[in-house]
């Protein structure tokens, strides 16, 4: 046994001790930690074990891997005996070096599976029964409750619920799980099923099982899209099972001997708001002991048709609270807070009133010049609260169940009394995705951009990445989420949030092959080929369908994860058949209804966007072709990108080299995605700067041209001018709506400008990741962290720092699989340091700016000087380039006067 290193980290599917899963191969990772520098992994033991007793005797009666001789420690695939329903699995590692000593086992891991067939389901869906006068209205919450009865003590207790529509669930008084679950998916396909461990709530004798439910996404308001999209009302489905320490077995299901009940919930819709009566609150309601005969019975419903599968995606939680910054009194009485922080979630209030007075609650982004709240943006949303008190004299507590808003000013409307910066409390509110990614530098400005982009996400990500938190929308628009998933999987842990988002996006493929420009679709096909009448229908939009490709290979790319390409590949080469259907000479059409979405001042023709991206889908397919062992497929698609690159070429470039249209994100896709020849590469960088600069070194690309802008322009020999636009602060630029107060990401380059004021109220949210999708350079080039394509998932990293824009220092950070990767680098005039902190097990290739002169500290004056786990490998115009085993390094170079450097040549991944 080696003393100088261990494993730690155990997870299994992404997360530590999962319950409910129904994978019947899930997989396993782990990592090492290590003191010493370039410490490698040669093999790896795995035992997995129906009980923590057998494990603990190092026995593995389900699965006994055996030592693999592999320096892999992610995505192991368990492949031991058939899992069952609702058991515990026990798991651990140990891992062999390269000199052949033998880790101790890594402590306990565990994962429990969820209900694996649908007769194991014994529950019924149950719901409140309907009343004609609330036919077409916002309808109250209604709540449900079940005493149930446990004789004996308790081994173990789990339950299963979801919901069309979505619960809170409470056992014996005290809530558990996250919000808005189950999450939102396209529920005439699948609902999500969350599972809990309730041992601990669970007591002898009686208790008790309360639920109340809320329209969400399927009963309620869908964005612009109307109530009612999936169904009328909400239903629940829970099963639990209780095992005693005898051995013996008993179910608690949802059926016909529930009760239910209104209660003070008059209603909450996700698009209108909530209004909640204090006055009929149910005190005790979800504990024993409570008298509910004046509940009624509830309505049970057929069966469901869709899948219940595993909940995929990360619980929704309350992950921060915020005090407001400033208090302002209204000549009209209210008070307006402001948070300091464009956010998302919803406020808490802590006031007094008269039994029955009503609080407003009202939630804005920006404020107009007269100092009211700015709401003409929000459209048909009602971003309210409605609080009716109780009225007893003490302080009441409130905040809403089954909405959000999108804000950073409050307003509180009807409250009489006084008010300081405690009266109200912003909860912060997304889907639970551990921050991976810090990133710090000299420039405050460009940390602010930094900051900013990671608010848009956490505003965003809820169940779905949506494209804006406060109007009526909040769809999952799939071009928005391809553009900005690789900055996404930098800033946070979004690999399984993207993993149920393919399944969303594949759930409602077309039968031609197409996939959506929204998902979950909740009706927007539906509403698009109504519009046809207007001669507004597309069958497919270039740039938001391709995220059916885009996305699983960004997940490669960050996770390694080759499950999630296999998972879609047919449904990928069905979007592929689609579009090469849909073409004339492999040119696509250019009926697409978006292009290069909210350009500024250029507009780039559809049929040149379209075609470029049918290319790019192309090149994917044949590397993800060849990761899946498809070889004749992967040969097959990568022939096609070439013909499609020369059709490109053949039907929009000039022979000066000028692409059709003559657009900035023309140049760039084309650069980008591989559609030009060398001398047309030349040609178009040449183009692409000469607009640039035209334009007073400032861009014009809309959502889909700005992800690839900076990386196509360092690429090809300019990180200059990625630089410059970088820093730009006139409009229009990133720093515009920082010098101008944001601290979102918004929607569109002119928002508000100084000359205009706010932008058309029809479309202009000031909380839209879209074009925060320059992160991933900031991280990939900027600080120069990538995983290696021919190692993804950051088992071998490439450290690039890219030196310039006046910067002294850049420091980074990314939690990947494996541990943190670390860099931090210093320019003080001609002298450079970079330090850099690679996690045990893995390996990188760093490429030093300038002259290096030494490495920790030995200077490098003679060709025979070595660095333990350091191997010089090449050297050339970029730099000279090291091979490094894991530990921390710190290089010493020499610049030339500032400069931005070439670091690559050729294709951005």
């Amino acid at each position: 046994m080696s003393p100088g290193y261990s494993v730690a980290g155990c997870r299994t599917e992404y997360l530590v001790d999962p319950l409910g899963l129904d994978t019947p191969h899930p997989r396993l990772s782990w990592r090492l930690e290590a003191e010493e520098r370039g410490f490698e992994q040669s093999a790896y033991h795995v035992l997995v074990a129906s009980s923590e007793e057998k494990l603990a005797r190092d026995i593995g009666d389900l699965w006994d891997s055996g030592m693999v001789p592999s320096t892999a420690m992610a995505h192991i695939e368990y492949a031991g005996l058939p899992l069952q329903s609702e058991c515990a699995y026990y798991w651990k590692t140990r891992v062999r070096d390269r000199e052949g000593n033998i880790s101790a086992w890594s402590t306990t891991a565990q994962w429990t599976m969820g209900l694996l067939k649908r007769g194991e389901w014994r529950s019924r869906w149950i719901g409140r029964r309907p009343e004609p006068s609330m036919e077409g209205s916002l309808q109250p919450c209604p709540f449900f409750r079940k005493v149930f009865t446990t004789r004996g003590p308790i081994k173990r207790a789990l339950v299963h619920a979801t919901a069309l529509g979505l619960y809170e669930l409470y056992v014996n008084g005290v809530r558990i799980g996250g919000y808005f679950a189950p999450g939102w998916t396209d529920y005439e396909k699948r609902v999500q099923v969350q599972t809990y461990d309730i041992t601990d709530s669970v007591r002898e004798g009686d208790n008790v099982f309360g639920a109340v439910l809320g329209d969400g996404w399927y009963a309620g308001t869908v964005g612009f899209l109307g109530r009612h999209v999936y169904g009328k009302r909400p239903l629940f489905l829970l099963q639990a099972s209780i095992e005693y320490e005898d051995g013996r077995r008993e179910r608690v299901t949802t059926d016909g001997s529930w009760r239910t009940s209104d209660g003070p919930i008059r209603y909450s819709d996700m698009i209108k708001g909530e209004c909640y009566d204090a006055r009929l609150e149910l005190t005790g309601w979800n504990e024993a002991g409570y008298d509910d005969s004046g509940w009624a019975a509830p309505e049970v419903r057929p069966g469901y048709n869709g899948m219940l599968t595993a909940a995929l995606e990360p619980p929704i939680r309350i992950l921060e609270e915020r005090k407001p910054v400033s208090i302002r009194r209204t000549e009209a009485g209210t008070f307006i807070f402001d948070m300091g922080q464009n956010m998302v979630g919803w406020t808490e209030i802590a006031v007094t009133g008269k039994p029955g007075g009503r609080i407003v609650v009202s939630h804005a982004e920006m404020l107009n010049p007269d100092g009211t709240l700015y709401l003409d943006n929000l459209r048909q949303a009602v971003q309210q609260d409605c609080y009716v008190c109780r009225g007893t004299g003490e302080v009441e507590r409130y905040e809403p169940h089954f909405t959000f808003h999108g804000f950073r000013y409050v307003e509180l409307i009807g409250f009489e009394g006084e008010t300081d910066l405690g009266t109200i409390t912003g909860k912060v509110v997304h889907s639970d995705t551990p921050v991976t990614g810090t990133l710090d530098t000299s420039d405050d400005m460009i940390n602010r951009l930094y900051r900013n982009i990671v608010w848009g996400q956490r505003g965003n990500f809820l169940s779905v990445p949506t494209d804006c938190p406060q109007r009526d929308e909040r769809l999952g628009w799939t071009g928005d989420a391809q553009i900005f998933a690789r900055t996404a999987s930098y800033n946070m842990d979004v690999s399984r949030f993207f993993t149920k988002y393919m399944l969303d996006i594949a759930d409602c493929q077309q039968a031609s092959g197409a996939f959506t420009d929204v998902a979950p679709d909740a009706g927007w096909i539906r509403h698009k080929m109504w519009n046809d009448r207007l001669n507004w229908f597309a069958p497919d939009n270039s740039g938001w369908g391709d995220a059916g490709v885009i996305i699983p290979w960004t997940l490669y790319t960050m996770y390694g994860d080759t499950r999630i390409l296999s998972t879609h590949y047919e449904a990928m080469q069905r979007w592929m058949a689609y579009l090469e259907g849909t073409t004339d000479g492999l040119v696509r059409p250019g009926y697409a209804n978006y292009t290069d979405w909210l350009s500024i001042g250029e507009n780039t023709p559809n049929e040149v966007l379209a075609t470029a991206y049918f290319a790019y889908d192309a090149l994917l397919m044949s590397r993800i072709a060849a990761i899946l062992g498809h070889d004749e497929d992967s040969g097959s698609y990568g022939a096609l990108h070439e013909k499609i690159a020369a059709a490109f070429r053949g039907a929009f470039v000039a022979q000066d080299g000028t692409i059709y249209g003559d657009t900035q994100t023309v140049y760039v896709l084309a650069l980008s995605f591989g559609l030009l020849t060398e001398t047309l590469r030349d040609s178009a960088i040449s183009r692409l700067v000469g607009k640039i600069r035209a334009n007073g070194d400032r861009l014009t690309t809309g959502f889909l041209g700005v992800g690839y802008l900076l990386p196509a322009l360092t690429d090809h020999g300019r990180a200059d001018i990625a630089y410059s636009l970088l820093k730009q602060e006139q409009f229009p630029s990133w720093m515009y709506s920082i010098r101008h107060g944001a601290t979102t990401i918004w929607e569109r380059w002119d928002g508000w400008t100084e000359e205009k004021g706010f932008q058309t109220p029809g479309m202009n949210s000031f909380n839209h990741y879209s074009l925060g999708s320059v992160g991933e350079w900031m991280y990939r080039y900027m600080a120069g962290i990538e995983a290696d394509p021919d190692a993804p998932g950051f088992a071998r990293t490439i450290i690039r720092p890219l030196p310039g824009g006046g910067l002294q220092y850049v420091r980074a950070a990314y939690e990947s699989l494996y541990g943190e990767i670390r860099v931090s680098w210093h320019r003080e005039g001609e002298r450079f340091r970079l330090e850099v902190t690679i996690p045990p097990g893995t390996t990188a290739k760093v490429v030093v700016p300038g002259r290096l002169v030494e490495i920790d500290g030995v200077r490098l004056d003679a060709a025979e000087a070595k660095v333990k786990g350091c191997e010089k490998l090449s050297e050339g115009d970029a730099g000279e380039l090291y091979g490094i085993g894991s530990g921390t390094y710190l290089f010493v170079s020499v610049l030339p006067a500032e400069a931005a450097f070439v670091t690559r040549q050729g294709e951005s991944e």
